[in-house]
């Protein structure tokens, strides 16, 4: 009995660690910014919140430029990377979870990292996906890159992400 209680202690103790999000100052302007991997629970934190949450909630959503590639995005990984301290990650991120959650994208299929001004990370997790600017969306399929939309996207997330996601 109480080694099944130290047991769950210690299961429980990793998945709040694994969970939470790292939050550091920005030496710049001494604001607040997420660091390494995160969950998109972080964006709820009241330091972030008020731009991400504005931001999903006036978005429209374009559904027809997404209409024939729903089930095609289902078969791809993505990887965001973005800085909190980043204008157009404070755009293109809220954005881009409002598209994900009218899809019904599942949750376990994208990793966020945020990075600092120098785009790294907290630990090594980002450095060898050569991040030049923030945001950066990577698509996988079957463990291989399929394409990116790096800082905004070249029409719009809608199209440019249909437009990964039919190429062959």
């Amino acid at each position: 009995m109480k080694l099944t209680v130290i047991i769950y202690f210690l299961i429980l103790f990793s998945v709040i660690s694994v969970a939470q999000n790292k939050i550091i100052i920005d030496s710049k302007t001494s604001a607040p910014m997420l660091i390494g991997e995160i969950n998109r629970q972080a964006f709820q934190d009241s330091v972030f919140s008020w731009w991400f949450n504005s931001e999903y909630l006036m978005y429209e959503v374009d559904s027809t430029s997404l209409k024939s590639n729903v089930n095609a995005l289902r078969n791809y990984d993505i990887t965001l990377v973005l800085g909190t301290w980043c204008s157009d990650s404070r755009r293109e991120v809220p954005r881009f979870f409002k598209i994900l959650d009218y899809l019904n994208y599942q949750k376990d299929k994208i990793k966020i990292f945020a990075v600092d001004r120098s785009k790294k990370g907290l630990n090594n997790e980002v450095d060898s996906l050569n991040i030049q600017k923030v945001p950066t969306i990577i698509f996988y399929k079957n463990n291989k890159e399929f394409g990116r939309i790096i800082e905004e996207p070249k029409v719009t997330l809608e199209k440019d992400m249909a437009n990964i996601v039919t190429k062959k």
